[in-house]
């Protein structure tokens, strides 16, 4: 099942994927909450992440994890309709 959307193809509702070719966003998702259908773009193209925990991960990393999650607690709260949400979920 895919989902044409404004000229975007996604393999799905809240379902991340990269756009490469993209001049600032590095992701983008198309958001549903209930009958609210959203695109969303989300994370700076080339940015340096934490991403994923890792076992031995270095007390900068960690520290710049914490920093973000921080920073964008209020916004991350708001839901899978948020940005932060999801650069939270997938970049952090």
């Amino acid at each position: 099942m895919s989902i044409e959307y404004r000229g975007e193809r996604f393999s799905g509702y809240n379902k991340s994927k990269r756009t490469p070719k993209h001049p600032t966003k590095s992701h983008v998702v198309l958001a549903k909450e209930g009958t609210t259908i959203k695109m969303i773009r989300f994370g700076e193209q080339g940015a340096s992440t934490a991403g994923k925990p890792k076992a031995g991960e270095s007390k900068r990393m960690k520290k710049k994890r914490a920093s973000f999650k921080a920073r964008h607690a209020k916004n991350i709260a708001k839901g899978n309709m948020s940005a932060a949400y999801w650069a939270n979920k997938v970049k952090w």
